[in-house]
């Protein structure tokens, strides 16, 4: 039984709750428990998750009060538990969604971005402060900001370690949605629902196209996309998809 993440919800939409109070510190067990998270949410077949922090916090990053007198060999299994198990979350294949309340700093800022979607509160604040700590991101920071707001502006955050706060994480694409903090857990569950009446297969070729390009660069990228396309003409989505098209109507997609 998973003492600090733990899963959520009705096997169609589901919920990776962090809850380790008070900040939700990501600790080994944390990393590990949250790997397990997002092997679990794959394995029940969710068509979309959101991943949540709770009304009060996303989270405020790593432990450091553990890691202050850790040395290279000691902080290895710590970062690598948290980068692979944000390498599993990115992979999950539906929608992710990311329910930003209060602070999303340092880890939970990489967690955040793991995610497909983030709906901030108003008052939300993410950012990469490890370098104010003397040490840089270790668990995708340096290679995930980029991708979502650009290198500089990527490389200005990381330097600086400087805070976003939501406006302006919104107005450089680091979020997707401002909410008042009631409301954003519900509107990432309304919209998690929402995208889990969809495609789900063209979902998963989505994902796993912009992965490859991500990882692998575009060559790969567009052959994982070409690929996923051929293969989801294989799915009933498709089938009802484009009956649904030429009978003008809206799809009613089930997931196969």
């Amino acid at each position: 039984m998973a003492e600090f993440v733990r899963v959520e919800g009705d096997g169609t939409v589901a919920t990776i709750r962090i809850d380790r109070p008070p900040a939700n510190a990501l600790s080994e067990q944390v990393g590990l428990e949250l790997w397990d998270a997002a092997r679990e949410v794959t394995d029940v077949g969710a068509r979309a998750v959101v991943v949540w922090g709770g009304e009060r916090l996303f989270s405020a990053g790593a432990d450091i009060k553990a890691m202050a007198t850790m040395g290279p060999h000691e902080i290895a299994g710590s970062v690598g538990a948290l980068e692979g198990a944000l390498r599993h979350l990115e992979a999950v294949p539906c929608p992710v969604i990311a329910a930003i309340n209060g602070v999303a700093l340092g880890g939970g800022s990489e967690v955040a971005m793991a995610c497909d979607f983030r709906f901030a509160a108003e008052d939300a604040t993410l950012g990469q402060p490890e370098v104010k700590l003397g040490v840089m991101p270790g668990a995708g920071g340096t290679q995930r900001l980029p991708r979502l707001i650009g290198a500089q502006r990527a490389r200005e955050l990381i330097f600086s370690g400087r805070p976003v706060h939501a406006q302006e994480a919104l107005a450089i694409g680091l979020i997707d949605r401002i909410l008042p903090a009631s409301d954003v857990y519900p509107a990432a569950l309304d919209e998690a629902r929402r995208l889990a009446a969809g495609p789900t297969a063209a979902y998963r070729g989505i994902k796993l196209a912009l992965l490859a390009w991500a990882q692998r660069g575009q060559g790969s990228g567009l052959d994982e996309e070409r690929d996923q396309f051929r293969e989801l003409f294989a799915t009933e989505d498709q089938k009802e998809g484009m009956r649904a098209f030429l009978e003008k109507r809206e799809p009613r997609f089930t997931g196969r």
